[in-house]
């Protein structure tokens, strides 16, 4: 599976997941009045019809909030209208469920003297039975019990409000992240692709001409010279393409570079390798130690003092562990380093994160870095 599928499928998760939460919430809103209702033997729908229209009114805020409030005036800068609106809608909602209510649930007047007279003159006949009033909750189908309707719209519209602005908040800071990772991911690619030409050319320049004067005095030696060049172009430009490689490979890249290296230098120089037969059979990010190689061989080298170059490759069942120590002469060379520490530092940030330890000394004329990366 390509990185770009996976890419495309997380962003189709993204955002399917807000209009999901949004639907859900109104569904169970709508809902609600159904299911905890306090309905004696039957639905009371025109009780519910009253709060599904104080509801719908809610809905044609939230949809103005959500498409016109949010995307033209706080997406855009103006947050003082975007906070102006808002409070007058809210205003202008809760002034008019205050009214249509208030209309609703006006008191009745008491009833006329003589209707008074005649219910008294009623209750002193015989056999008469008075019939008490309805209890309190079926009194008057439009009661919302003991919050006023206009209070309640008041209260859910600022909640609603204020969870549709945090949610598009957490929807636009999520895509943001993704984004940013999409930027780190293609910065790592970058730093690839300069790696592969970040071998220096005077390398190969002195590469070929060491193998030109090889072919007279020893043309076997020449012949494999110029193999190990090859392997290291195909690794280089080819190989380092993928988003990972198997640690052989990289194993091979290092052993020709540094064959290729000993050509430049005299027995004085002191190269030991030390790397395991046994390679796991596992992957890493490609060029991983080809900075630090060049880095090495180009501060620790001088020709008029002892130098060396000792390198060595352990593994464990999860961890790989890189050591190259060489004598210190980078105070002798005037050029840039080539790629920096800093610049490998941030690499290794963008393929671990904080899962590497890069270890750096210089004592005593002796430079070591060591890398432990996970497998």
């Amino acid at each position: 599976m390509s990185k770009n599928y996976k890419d495309k499928a997380f962003a189709k998760r993204i955002g399917l997941f807000e209009p999901f939460i949004i639907i859900t919430f109104w569904v169970v809103l709508f809902v609600s009045p159904l299911l905890f209702g306090q309905f004696e033997e039957e639905i009371d729908w025109v009780h519910v019809l009253d709060i599904w229209k104080n509801h719908l009114v809610l809905l044609l805020l939230f949809l103005a909030h959500r498409f016109v409030l949010m995307p033209l005036l706080f997406f855009k800068g103006k947050k003082i209208m975007y906070f102006s609106v808002v409070f007058l809608l809210i205003l202008a909602g809760t002034t008019m469920m205050y009214l249509i209510n208030d209309k609703q649930d006006a008191p009745r007047l008491p009833p006329p003297p003589d209707r008074i007279e005649r219910q008294a003159g009623d209750l002193r006949e015989p056999g008469f039975k008075r019939e008490l009033p309805p209890p309190l909750e079926r009194r008057g189908r439009n009661n919302q019990g003991p919050i006023p309707a206009y209070a309640n719209f008041l209260m859910l519209s600022i909640l609603l409000l204020g969870f549709d602005a945090g949610l598009q908040l957490s929807m636009r800071w999520a895509n943001l992240e993704q984004e940013k990772f999409r930027l780190q991911k293609e910065n790592v690619e970058n730093q690839l692709a300069f790696l592969r030409n970040q071998i220096s050319p005077h390398f190969f320049m002195n590469t070929l001409n060491n193998i030109h004067a090889l072919v007279d005095i020893d043309s076997e030696e020449a012949k494999e010279s110029i193999i190990k060049l090859s392997n290291l172009m195909r690794h280089l430009l080819y190989d380092s393409e993928e988003k990972k490689t198997a640690i052989s490979k990289e194993v091979g890249f290092i052993q020709s570079y540094i064959e290729l290296m000993r050509l430049r230098f005299t027995d004085k120089v002191v190269i030991n390798v030390d790397i395991p037969t046994v390679i796991p059979d596992k992957s890493i990010p490609p060029l991983l130690f080809t900075s630090l190689l060049e880095n090495a061989f180009k501060h620790g080298i001088s020709y008029d003092k002892e130098s060396f170059v000792h390198i060595a490759m352990s593994f464990t069942d999860s961890r790989l562990n890189f050591t190259i120590e060489n004598s210190d002469h980078s105070k002798n060379v005037e050029e840039p380093s080539g790629i920096g520490i800093e610049n490998i530092k941030k690499r290794l940030e963008l393929l671990y994160d904080k899962a590497y330890d890069l270890d750096i000394s210089n004592i005593d004329g002796k430079h070591m870095v060591t890398l432990n990366i996970p497998l």
